[in-house]
């Protein structure tokens, strides 16, 4: 049986489109024992997360056995959100967050996206976490890098010089690394 990756969009409305290069990169890099999974996320805005915590509970029960996570920009931050709040009865083998943004403020549309303090503690245990972000990132700062190396000290760190928010569409980093585990 292939390994099972869910690869969770970024935002926007072009979000889909522009991450459906990403995942033919990661496919591309993974090859045919791994088969990547990549639903179109709803864009409610009359809920506080988009509709997002509930389609991705729906996405990962879909899936049969272990699976490995991956979420671009706010699919990466959404997964965390999921993650930390949300009861998963399901193996995760794997974290993949690619310029994730770290959300704050007091604006009432940021409240439904933001992470609870204690985030970090509610993770699933024993799941490697990697986080990739590039310093010339124009959509979300490089900054937020920082804050989720603070809360996350055992995650693995890529610091990426160029390839801006889409990492050049070259996920060929993420898939060695998916490889290793």
């Amino acid at each position: 049986m292939n390994k099972q990756v869910l690869f969770i969009q970024g935002g926007g409305e072009a979000g889909y489109a522009e991450d459906a290069q990403l995942v033919a990169s990661l496919q591309t890099e993974l090859g045919a024992t791994y088969q990547v999974h990549y639903p179109r996320m709803p864009s409610n805005e009359a809920l506080p997360d988009f509709g997002w915590l509930q389609q991705i509970h729906h996405e990962i029960t879909l899936i049969q056995g272990d699976v490995i996570l991956v979420g671009h920009s706010l699919g990466a931050s959404m997964l965390l959100k999921y993650l930390s709040e949300k009861q998963v009865r399901k193996n995760i083998t794997g974290i993949f967050l690619l310029s994730t943004p770290f959300w704050s403020g007091d604006e009432n549309w940021v409240q439904g996206l933001k992470l609870k303090e204690d985030f970090a503690d509610k993770l699933p245990e024993k799941v490697p976490v990697f986080l990739y972000h590039c310093r010339d990132d124009e959509e979300v700062s490089f900054d937020h890098l920082a804050l989720y190396q603070q809360k996350l000290p055992d995650a693995a760190i890529r610091q990426i010089e160029t390839g801006g928010h889409q990492l050049n569409n070259d996920l060929s980093m993420v898939a060695k690394n998916m490889k290793s585990l």
